[in-house]
C-alpha cells in the first residue's frame, strides 16, 4: 500500500513539473534553480465568469516592454554568473520565470508551482525512482514587481522559508519580518519615500494639495504614511481619494471631477502606472493641464504614462526614482534578442510581435486573427532589425529596476558562493557547520542572505539591513519634452539622501525644472494667498488651518517674512514701524537738559537761587537795620539758605534719572521744604506768644531764646530726615524704564514706595499747615515784625500747588510726572520767595525812611493802642447793654484816656479828625484818646 502511494506521487510529481504552472514562461535548467516573478503584461482581461462552464484562466492583456527588460536582466545576470569562472564555479543556475500579469492571482498561480515542487521535493523518493528528468526545487524567487502582488506571495512563500528578493516591491508593511519572514529586497521602502515627497512639498512651500493612491497594499500604506508627514508640517489634504486600474468609467469620471473642482494644484500620486492610466487619459480628454504631479517610484518613469500624447497634463511631473546603476553588456545583449535565438524564453515572442506589431508564422494569435477574434497584422519573419524601433526595452540609459533584479541575482549567487566557500566550522547552521551546496535547501539559502556582506564588482558595498533590505538613495527627475523628437525625457534635477540628517537629505536645483512642461515658475498650490510681511495667517472657522485670512500685526508686532503663521513682539525697546515688517529702536525720553521745557524750568531755578541769594546779600548788607533785626534775621538767614536748597533741588529732577539722582532729588526736597517752613513756623510762633503775652517775663525771653528756636527747627527737620532714611533703607529709588508707551521709552524714577512719598509730602503739608494756623492768627501784629499777611498768603499758595500737585503727578506719565514736581517746588519756593522777602527788600532798598526805629515803634505802639480801644470799647459796650435794660436812658460819648510811658521821641500823626494823638518826651510819653459814639435813635 505503500509503495503504491508512492507511485502515486511520483507520477503527481510528473504532472506537477511538466504542467503546473502557467504555461508562458522562460525556464532553463540547471544544478540549483532560481524563480523568477517579473509584469510581462499590465493586466487582465476582465471577464464575467457565470460558472456555466469549466472556467478558463483570465488572459493577460497590455505587454509590459519595462518588464520584459526586467526579465532580461535577471537573465543576464545568471548567464554571467554561469560563465563566471571565480563566482560559483562548477555550478550551473538554472531558471523558472513567471509572468505575475501585475495581478495576484497570476503570480500566485505561479508561486504555487515553486511551493509545489519543493513540497515533492521533501518527500525524497529518490530510494523508490531513478527521476532523471527531475527538476530542482527552487531555492529563491527573485519578485515581484508590485507591493500588492509580492505581499500575497509572501504569505505563500514564508510558509516554506523560500527567500524571495523583490526589485520593485517598496510597501512599508512588507518590513514586518513577523508576518514576512523570507522577504527581502533591493530597492527602499516606502517609509523613506513617503517622507520625501513631504519634504518637497515643504520645500516649495505648498500646503493644499491631492492625494490619490492605489488601493492595494503599496498605495494605502505608502498614502497612510504620507498624511503623517503631511500632519506633522501643517500641510493640508483637500482630496484623498483611491484608484485601481479596474475602476469603472463613471467612477473615473467623478474622480476627475472632483480633481477639476479642487483648487488645490498639486496631486501627489502613490500607485503604479495600470492603476492611474484610466485617470491620465480622464484629464487628458478634459484638456486639464494646470494641475502638477508628484509621482511616486511605482510610475515615475512608467512606459504606460510617460508618453508625449499625455505630456499637456503630466509635463513637469516630479517624481522618485532609483538611483540608476550600471550593468557592462547588457545593453549589447537586449539588443541581440530574437524569437529563434531564444527558444527558452517563451516571452521573446510575444515581445517580437508587440514591437514590430506583426505575427510569427507560428504564433497561436495569427490563428485568432484568421478567425477574427483579434485585429489584422502582417506576418515578420523574427529576423527583423531590432535596434530601428523605439521601445521602452531599449531604454537603457537609466537603468533602475533592471538593476536591482540584477543585484538581486547577485547577492543569491554570493550567497551560494559562501556556502560553497564555507569552511566547517566556522558556518552558521547548527554547531558552526556548513550547508551542502550540491543538497542545498531553500531555508539555508536564506540564513545565509541574512548574514550576506559582500563588494560587488563595480565596488558597491552590499549588505541587507535589520529588515532584509538593501538601503539606497532616490534621484528627483523631471518630465520635460524632448527637443529633438517631441518624446518625454526624464531630466534629473536633484537627489534625496536617506541617511543624511534631517533638513539636509533633499537636495534640488530648481533652475532645471520646467513645470507644466514650460514655465520656470513654481506653481501656486495654497488655499490661501500667502499673506505679506506685517501680517499673520488668521483662522477661518470652519476650514482646515491651511486656509487662513490675513490679519494685520498688532502695534507692536511684526513679521518679516511672507505666510506668517504667528507676529513676533518686538523686544521692549522697540517698536513696530507703519507697516509692522520690522522693529525700530524706540525714542528715549526723559527731561532733558536741552529740550525747551527743560531749559525753562533751569533757568527758572538758577533764577530763583540768585534772587535768594540777593535777597541774602541785602540782609546781610542792612543786617543792622530795624527791619531785619524784626524779622529773627539769624532764622531769616537759615530760611533763606533753605529756599536756596530748595530751588537747586528742582535741578535734580532734569536730566537722565539715575539710581543716584533718583534717591537724591526727593529727600533733598522734603528735607529743604521742611527746614524752610520750620523757620517760618517758629519765628511766627515766638512773636505771636510775646505779643500775645500781657506780662513779658524771664520765662519767655528764657523759653523763646534763640537757641531753642533753632532747636525747634532741628527737631522738625530731624523727623523729616528720619523718614527720608527709613524710606532710602527700606525701598530705595532706582531708575526705571518704562517700555509701556507706544515708540517711546520713559526712563523715569521708581519712587520705591509711594506711602513713603506720601508721609514725606504729608509731614511738609502738615507743617504748612501749623504755620498757616498761627500766621493767620498773627495778621493783625505790626507788619514790621511777622509780616502775617504775607505768610498767611505764602501759606496759601503752598496748600494751592500741592493740593494741585496729587492729581497731576498721579494722572501724568514719563518725564512729565519730573516735570510736575519741579513745577510744583519752583512754584512753591517763588511763593516763600516772593510773600515773605520782596516786601521787606523793597522797604530796605527803595524806601529807606521806614527802615527806622521810630517807624518800628510807630506801629508797635499803635497796635498797643488798638488793642486797648478794642478792650475799652468792648467794656463800655458791656455796661451800656446792663443800664439799658434798667431804665433805657440814653448814653452820653464816653471819654476814655489812657497813659503809657516810654522813652523816645515825639512822633506826631497828621489829624483830620479825631485820631490817636501820641507825643513823647524825655522819659514820658502820654498817649490819649477820644471818641464819640453816635447816639441811638432808639433804645436796643
Amino acid at each position: 500500500m505503500r509503495l503504491f502511494l508512492y507511485y502515486l506521487l511520483v507520477l503527481g510529481s510528473n504532472y506537477v513539473i511538466s504542467t503546473y504552472g502557467p504555461h508562458q514562461r522562460a525556464q532553463m535548467t540547471g544544478d540549483i534553480l532560481l524563480g523568477g516573478l517579473f509584469p510581462m503584461h499590465f493586466g487582465v482581461a476582465s471577464k464575467d465568469q457565470d460558472l456555466a462552464a469549466r472556467p478558463e484562466s483570465t488572459q493577460c492583456v497590455r505587454f509590459n516592454f519595462r518588464g520584459f527588460r526586467w526579465l532580461q536582466a535577471m537573465i543576464f545576470a545568471i548567464e554571467e554568473i554561469n560563465n563566471s569562472s571565480i563566482l560559483l564555479p562548477n555550478i550551473t543556475l538554472g531558471y523558472r520565470i513567471f509572468d505575475t500579469c501585475n495581478t495576484v492571482s497570476k503570480a500566485l498561480e505561479a508561486t504555487l508551482s515553486f511551493v509545489a515542487q519543493n513540497k515533492i521535493d521533501s518527500l525524497n523518493l529518490d530510494e523508490f525512482c531513478n527521476c532523471t528528468d527531475h527538476i530542482p526545487s527552487t531555492i529563491a524567487v527573485v519578485g515581484a514587481a508590485g507591493s500588492a502582488v509580492s505581499t500575497a506571495v509572501a504569505n505563500l512563500l514564508g510558509l516554506f522559508y523560500i527567500p524571495q528578493i523583490s526589485y520593485a516591491s517598496s510597501s512599508r508593511l512588507l518590513s514586518n519580518k513577523n508576518q514576512y519572514k523570507s522577504f527581502m529586497r533591493t530597492i527602499p521602502t516606502d517609509e523613506y519615500q513617503a517622507t520625501a515627497m513631504a519634504d518637497i512639498i515643504e520645500y516649495f512651500q505648498w500646503n493644499w494639495v491631492i492625494a490619490v493612491a492605489s488601493d492595494d497594499d503599496y498605495g494605502r500604506p505608502g498614502i497612510e504614511k504620507f498624511e503623517k508627514e503631511m500632519e506633522e508640517r501643517d500641510i493640508c489634504i483637500h482630496l484623498n481619494e483611491l484608484i485601481s486600474q479596474y475602476f469603472e468609467d463613471h467612477e473615473i469620471r467623478a474622480l476627475a471631477d472632483r480633481i477639476e473642482n479642487s483648487t488645490a494644484k498639486v496631486i501627489v500620486v502613490f500607485a503604479g502606472g495600470p492603476d492611474i492610466e484610466p485617470l491620465i487619459k480622464e484629464m487628458v480628454r478634459r484638456n486639464i493641464t494646470d494641475r502638477t504631479w508628484l509621482a511616486s517610484e511605482a510610475w515615475a518613469s512608467s512606459s504606460l504614462i510617460a508618453k508625449p500624447e499625455y505630456l499637456d497634463v503630466v509635463g513637469g511631473t516630479i517624481g522618485f526614482a532609483l538611483r540608476a546603476g550600471l550593468i557592462p553588456g547588457f545593453r549589447e545583449f537586449l539588443q541581440q534578442v530574437q524569437p529563434k535565438k531564444d527558444s527558452h524564453n517563451e516571452f521573446v515572442r510575444e515581445f517580437w510581435e508587440e514591437t514590430f506589431n506583426c505575427y510569427l508564422e507560428d504564433s497561436p494569435r495569427l490563428q485568432e486573427s484568421e478567425n477574427g477574434s483579434t485585429s489584422f497584422r502582417p506576418l515578420c519573419t523574427g529576423e527583423e532589425d531590432i535596434t530601428s524601433v523605439e521601445t521602452p526595452y531599449l531604454d537603457y540609459t537609466h537603468l533602475r529596476i533592471s538593476y536591482n533584479a540584477y543585484v538581486a541575482v547577485y547577492s543569491i549567487a554570493q550567497a551560494l558562493q559562501d556556502i560553497f566557500t564555507c569552511t566547517p566550522g566556522r558556518g552558521l547552521f547548527a554547531n558552526n557547520s556548513c550547508a551542502d551546496i550540491r543538497k542545498i535547501e531553500a531555508w539555508q539559502v536564506l540564513k545565509q542572505l541574512r548574514h550576506l556582506n559582500y563588494t560587488n564588482s563595480i565596488g558597491e558595498k552590499m549588505q541587507f539591513d535589520e529588515n532584509a533590505e538593501l538601503v539606497a538613495n532616490y534621484t528627483i527627475i523631471n518630465w520635460q519634452r524632448s527637443t529633438e523628437d517631441g518624446s518625454v525625457m526624464f531630466k534629473e534635477v536633484g537627489y534625496y539622501n536617506i541617511h543624511a540628517k534631517r533638513g539636509g537629505k533633499l537636495s534640488i536645483d530648481k533652475t532645471k525644472i520646467l513645470w507644466n512642461g514650460y514655465y520656470s515658475e513654481v506653481p501656486f498650490s495654497n488655499c490661501s494667498e500667502d499673506c505679506e510681511p506685517g501680517t499673520r495667517k488668521g483662522i477661518i472657522d470652519s476650514m482646515p488651518t491651511c486656509c487662513f485670512e490675513c490679519t494685520e500685526c498688532s502695534d507692536g508686532e511684526f513679521s518679516n517674512h511672507r505666510d506668517a503663521s504667528v507676529c513676533t513682539k518686538c523686544p521692549n525697546n522697540s517698536w513696530s514701524n507703519g507697516n509692522h515688517t520690522f522693529c525700530f529702536l524706540k525714542e528715549i525720553e526723559f527731561l532733558s537738559w536741552t529740550e525747551p521745557f527743560g531749559i525753562a524750568l533751569a533757568i527758572c531755578a538758577v533764577v530763583g537761587v540768585v534772587l535768594t541769594v540777593f535777597v541774602m546779600g541785602v540782609f546781610i548788607r542792612f543786617r543792622n537795620t530795624p527791619i531785619v533785626k524784626a524779622t529773627n534775621r539769624e532764622l531769616s538767614y537759615v530760611l533763606l539758605f533753605s529756599l536756596i536748597c530748595c530751588f537747586s533741588s528742582s535741578l535734580i529732577f532734569i536730566g537722565e534719572p539715575q539710581d543716584w539722582t533718583c534717591r537724591l532729588r526727593q529727600p533733598a526736597f522734603g528735607i529743604s521744604f521742611v527746614l524752610c517752613i520750620s523757620c517760618i513756623l517758629v519765628k511766627t510762633n515766638r512773636v505771636l506768644l510775646v505779643f500775645e503775652a500781657k506780662i513779658p517775663t524771664s520765662l519767655h525771653r528764657k523759653w523763646w531764646g534763640l537757641n531753642l528756636q533753632f532747636l525747634l527747627v532741628f527737631l522738625f527737620t530731624f523727623v523729616q530726615v528720619t523718614i527720608c532714611v527709613v524710606w532710602l533703607y527700606n525701598a530705595p529709588p532706582s531708575s526705571y524704564r518704562n517700555y509701556d508707551i507706544d515708540e517711546i521709552i520713559f526712563i523715569t524714577c521708581n519712587e520705591g514706595s509711594v506711602m513713603a512719598l506720601g508721609f514725606l509730602i504729608g509731614y511738609t503739608c502738615l507743617l504748612a499747615a501749623i504755620c498757616f494756623f498761627f500766621a493767620f492768627k498773627s495778621r493783625k501784629l505790626p507788619e514790621n515784625f511777622t509780616e502775617a499777611k504775607f505768610i498767611t498768603f505764602s501759606m496759601l499758595i503752598f496748600f494751592i500747588v500741592w493740593i494741585s500737585f496729587i492729581p497731576a503727578y498721579f494722572s501724568t506719565y514719563g518725564k512729565f510726572v519730573a516735570a510736575v514736581e519741579a513745577i510744583a517746588i519752583l512754584a512753591s519756593s517763588f511763593g516763600q520767595l516772593a510773600c515773605i522777602f520782596f516786601n521787606k527788600v523793597y522797604i530796605i532798598l527803595f524806601k529807606p525812611s521806614r527802615n527806622t526805629i521810630e517807624e518800628v515803634r510807630c506801629s508797635t505802639a499803635a497796635h498797643a493802642f488798638k488793642v486797648a480801644a478794642k478792650a475799652t470799647l468792648k467794656h463800655s459796650t458791656v455796661l451800656r447793654k446792663k443800664s439799658g435794660s434798667f431804665g433805657g436812658s440814653s448814653s452820653s460819648t464816653p471819654s476814655s484816656s489812657i497813659s503809657l510811658k516810654t522813652n523816645g521821641n515825639d512822633c506826631d500823626t497828621t489829624s483830620g479828625r479825631h485820631k490817636p494823638r501820641v507825643s513823647f518826651g524825655s522819659g514820658t510819653v502820654t498817649l490819649s484818646l477820644s471818641f464819640e459814639e453816635s447816639r441811638r435813635s432808639s433804645l436796643i
